[in-house]
């Protein structure tokens, strides 16, 4: 039954992505508004006019782990900046903290760039592994802010405790700082550091909101669509228990 179950909703979200990605390409999204994400669309068009850099911190996470979600979503971020911003003079650098996540940077900005038709501006060393443990990847993180004119930090991902060594760097360098956590640990430190942190599902829905990309922002209408049905169904099992229902 719970097979069932699973496939059924596996179905209802496919179809309906389907569907509402057909529906996105006519029509445009109106999402509510969120002053992190505002700001960082301003800070891609400055890092190019400015020739500063944009610093994407990719985390941690492993892709075949529980926490994998969470990197996809920062990779897919980084495929929109680096279209952004792959004319500038500093292209943007990404970091993390997982060999296969490091490697999968490189490819995501070498498709950005030949999505910008400027593949002979990418390179190779614009994705990095910065350390294999928690405080060895942001110190090397850290380094990048300080060093590389970094104008914008985004850290994205999969982060501990140690997303509080990144903002301490980049408030002491002055640099924007967007951030994104799905560790409870990491969003308590985003709280107390940032002004503007973005905790839950919005870590999932800002490549939705920074590309243009119809399949992405019709994923955003099938998690809501989801959710109404997953209260009416506990409103519905409720309201049968109480008339005894078994």
């Amino acid at each position: 039954m719970t097979v069932l179950l699973a496939l059924a909703l596996t179905l209802v979200a496919a179809l309906l992505l389907l569907v509402l990605t057909f529906i996105k390409r006519k029509s445009p999204a109106v999402f509510r508004e969120i002053a992190a994400l505002t700001r960082l669309k301003r800070a891609a068009g400055l890092a190019v006019e400015d020739g500063t850099r944009l610093h994407v911190s990719l985390g941690r996470g492993g892709l075949v782990t529980p926490r994998g979600a969470a990197s996809l979503s920062a990779l897919a971020l980084l495929r929109q900046i680096g279209e952004q911003t792959s004319i500038s003079d500093r292209p943007p650098v990404a970091t993390s903290g997982d060999p296969v996540l490091a490697a999968l940077s490189q490819d995501t900005l070498q498709a950005a760039y030949q999505s910008a038709g400027v593949e002979e501006f990418f390179e190779p060393a614009s994705g990095r592994l910065g350390g294999m443990t928690p405080f060895s990847y942001a110190a090397s993180a850290m380094m990048v802010t300080r060093q590389e004119q970094v104008s914008t930090d985004v850290l994205m991902g999969d982060f501990g405790p140690e997303i509080g060594l990144l903002t301490e760097a980049s408030e002491r360098e002055n640099a924007n700082l967007i951030a994104a956590a799905h560790d409870p640990a990491a969003q308590s430190i985003l709280f107390a550091s940032t002004n503007e942190p973005l905790v839950g599902e919005e870590l999932f829905a800002i490549p939705a909101y920074i590309g243009h990309d119809p399949a992405q922002r019709a994923s955003l209408q099938v998690q809501d669509v989801l959710r109404w049905l997953l209260i009416l169904a506990l409103l519905v099992a409720a309201g049968l228990k109480m008339m005894g229902v078994p």
